[in-house]
């Protein structure tokens, strides 16, 4: 897991990788806080460096991130629940990840994570590690999902590529040029000027690197999609505030299949639910998620000034 066919660390293993710098004991009074380095990658930066615009690290890479330490010293293997809070836009430089574990039970174990540089917190996590199915589930246990989305055949999907912004000037590629995302073309109307008008994504998801999906993807794939504001013609960076996602099961190899739609707009906010299924038909992750309709995209009406 993590390695490509040639048997070498993937881009994107490389990008979340961390290095325990301390144990928690500190000067000898314990202060509980187990202390990882870590640095910003370039190569997942939604804008890339060098441009107009300031670059910006890719939401679910820096979960991930924080997701290999906690995972370093859990008791148990599967992130079922992480809360993310995105304070700060952070620099690609090298930063910390500080994990003080909360509760160590036997069924789930607790930790606050947080991603700190300068000694300021870009990302403040808590996650909430356990178990979650490989495979069908047996024992007599209670199970029931509802229906996956109805996608067209990968083929058909519109391969939404590299954007502008993806290379910097000095010819570094930037998150789109590492991911592979194939659109439903019935969400893909903003595109030529034209949205839908229901805030509603949906298409596969994969990286253009050889690599199965796991937990760590699945925390890039739950926020993978353009945002769903996009359907209603505000198409632009919408930073997201707040992200909790839900690990439900381990997802077997091949494309990911992620559907996101919205339920309110409104103050400049908007809300976006999303549902990752592998490619055997499970539901393997959930998640919700709190942002803005950035200032510059705002959809306005023709008797609003600019």
């Amino acid at each position: 897991m993590g390695v490509s066919t040639e048997g070498r660390m993937t881009e994107f293993d490389e990008a979340i990788a961390v290095r325990r710098s301390s144990d928690g004991q500190g000067d000898g009074q314990g202060d509980g806080k187990i202390g990882y380095q870590v640095r910003f990658d370039e190569r997942f930066a939604i804008v890339a460096q060098g441009g107009t615009v300031p670059a910006a690290m890719n939401g679910g890479v820096m979960i991930a991130m924080v997701l290999r330490a906690v995972l370093d010293a859990s008791p148990h293997p599967h992130p079922v629940a992480t809360s993310a809070h995105f304070l700060r836009v952070p620099r690609l430089e090298p930063a910390e990840v500080e994990v003080t574990w909360l509760k160590q039970g036997r069924t789930a174990a607790t930790a606050r994570a947080a991603l700190v540089q300068d000694g300021q917190v870009v990302l403040d996590t808590t996650v909430t590690t356990g178990n979650v199915p490989e495979g069908p589930q047996a024992n007599g246990e209670l199970t029931w999902t509802g229906e996956p989305p109805e996608l067209p055949p990968i083929e058909e999907c519109v391969n939404l590529g590299p954007w502008p912004g993806t290379v910097g000037a000095d010819g570094t590629a930037g998150y789109a040029a590492h991911v592979d995302l194939r659109l439903d073309p019935s969400t893909t109307g903003w595109r030529r000027g034209d949205p839908a008008g229901v805030p509603e994504m949906r298409g596969y998801f994969g990286l253009r690197e050889e690599r199965d999906p796991d937990a760590y993807l699945l925390a890039l794939a739950v926020d993978s999609l353009p945002p769903v504001v996009f359907g209603l013609g505000a198409a632009g960076w919408a930073p997201t505030v707040e992200l909790t996602w839900y690990m439900r099961a381990v997802p077997v190899a091949g494309p990911l299949q992620v559907a996101a739609r919205c339920r309110h707009v409104g103050g400049g906010w908007f809300d976006e639910e999303a549902e990752v299924w592998d490619a055997a038909g499970q539901l393997v992750a959930q998640s919700r998620q709190l942002a803005r309709v950035g200032r510059s995209t705002r959809r306005r009406e023709p008797h609003q000034p600019a």
